[in-house]
């Protein structure tokens, strides 16, 4: 059982404030597999108070005394990346093998691109008679979700330190163990006292106290479009920065070409990757009208071998989705589905045969589904796809935009300039071409609903950044 009670503030972990404690179920058992503590204003007090008193040295450091920082986590994370994957696994229901070679790794693959971009930033050029400085914001609020838990943290806890910034993490009180075995491998390395504070929490007893407290500078928080209305609100007052990153309603254009076949193949992959629990999964495959059966058929072959299983069992391909909340929204979503119309090519609702146990969710499929329907407006947030037929590619243009979401596009054709010109349209943050991942040294966010601000690589240190112009 794991057992984080206490909070990480001021350089120690210290009981809360209050005696509000939650179990942590494991998704795929339905039973607690440790508890935490839930934080109050109190705590968050506490936790901003040091932070502000850090940044006074803090951010006076030096970018090498940042650099070689750095390099201490990285060292330390690399030690105890097992530990990370294990209980991602634990807390959200991804598959070890997901987990170890990609939900831990994505934490240390962030903190090795901000240590590169970190050493050649500018973070000071003149500009004819204009000093441009570049300063830390101040202290921040991190509040970030459980599907990507620790990546999510990384992306912002990294260009934070880089920038001298000192700050307080709330984590998903859904997954938050693998962000305390973080705060413990900051601790190791060596991060200074107040720097880093963690206050486990949900969002009206943590998130709307950063949001609101006047000694916070920004808030950076990633979760759903209507939580990060909210959060906007409540920053409101303080006028606060706040950078969003919110949900997607992801298309992806499959082109009437050679490419057809082996794109919607990896399209339904994508989909189903982690459960269908990526903010910027492309689930909404649109193809050419004439192609519509033939695209169910090839995407009910390629979901047939999307085995959902226990996290822990080599062959499974999909977990459960996180809580039982979610499977019942879901499994809701689905029956809108076959309720609005859309011919259901596979799953459906209901759990997978002999799997009673667990959160888990049948691989899904809907064929020739309006983009008006449900499915196609709503961010599911499991392993549902949509696919929605198109006539031209100005068409397929038409209703990838018709969403109120812009966080990412994907388009695939075997003619590389036709797909660059459909990218070129598409509003949204990212458009992946021909099946590329994800380069995380680029920028990452959206458009519309989707959010504001840029992480990941040097546009995500420059969230954490305010300029001075010295006039000379």
């Amino acid at each position: 059982m794991y057992d984080y009670r206490k909070f990480y503030i001021n350089g120690e972990w210290v009981q809360p404030a209050g005696a509000r404690e939650l179990d942590v179920i494991n998704p795929a058992t339905e039973k607690p597999i440790g508890r935490i503590s839930l934080g109050s204003p109190a705590d968050v007090d506490k936790a901003v108070a040091a932070a502000k008193a850090a940044f006074a040295t803090y951010s006076q450091t030096t970018v090498q005394q940042r650099a070689d920082l750095l390099q201490a986590i990285l060292a330390v994370y690399q030690k105890r990346m097992g530990e990370i994957a294990k209980v991602i696994s634990d807390e959200m229901g991804a598959p070890m093998k997901l987990a170890m070679t990609a939900q831990a790794p994505s934490g240390l693959a962030h903190f090795m691109t901000t240590l590169n971009v970190l050493k050649k930033f500018p973070f000071e050029e003149t500009k004819g008679r204009t000093i441009l400085v570049r300063e830390p914001v101040g202290v921040c609020g991190l509040i970030t979700p459980w599907n990507w838990p620790v990546n999510q943290i990384a992306c912002k806890v990294a260009p934070a330190l880089a920038a001298g910034c000192t700050m307080v993490l709330k984590p998903s009180e859904v997954a938050p163990f693998n962000a305390c075995i973080f705060a413990e491998i900051l601790h190791e390395a060596g991060v200074p006292k107040g720097v880093f504070n963690l206050v486990n929490g949900d969002g009206q007893g943590v998130g709307t106290a950063l949001s609101t407290h006047p000694d916070i500078d920004m808030i950076s928080f990633t979760g759903s479009t209507r939580a990060g209305k909210l959060i906007s609100k409540a920053a409101a007052d303080t006028v606060k920065r706040v950078a969003l990153e919110l949900g997607g309603k992801s298309a992806n254009i499959i082109v009437d070409d050679d490419a057809f076949p082996k794109a919607v193949a990896g399209g339904v992959k994508s989909v189903f990757t982690n459960s269908g629990q990526s903010c910027n999964a492309p689930t909404r495959m649109l193809v050419p009208e004439r192609r519509m059966n033939e695209a169910a058929e090839i995407a009910r072959e390629a979901a047939a071998a999307v085995r959902p299983g226990a996290p822990e069992d080599s062959t499974t391909v999909i977990g459960p989705v996180v809580s039982e909340t979610q499977w019942k929204r879901i499994e809701d979503l689905i029956q809108k589905g076959i309720d609005e119309g859309a011919t259901l090519v596979c799953g459906g609702t209901g759990k997978p045969d002999g799997l009673s146990t667990g959160y888990y969710v049948k691989p899904t499929v809907f064929a020739n589904v309006r983009n008006d329907m449900t499915i196609a407006r709503e961010e599911i947030f499991g392993p549902v796809l949509a696919i929605i037929p198109y006539k031209d590619d100005a068409d397929a243009i038409r209703i990838a935009n018709d969403t109120p979401y812009g966080l990412s596009g994907y388009v695939s054709s075997a003619d590389k300039d036709r797909a660059l010109r459909i990218a070129r349209s598409i509003r949204s943050g990212n458009v992946h071409v021909n099946g590329a991942g994800p380069d995380f040294a680029s920028p990452f966010g959206g458009y519309k609903q989707s959010g504001n601000g840029r992480e990941w690589g040097e546009k995500g240190l420059e969230e954490f950044l305010e300029i001075k112009a010295i006039l000379t």
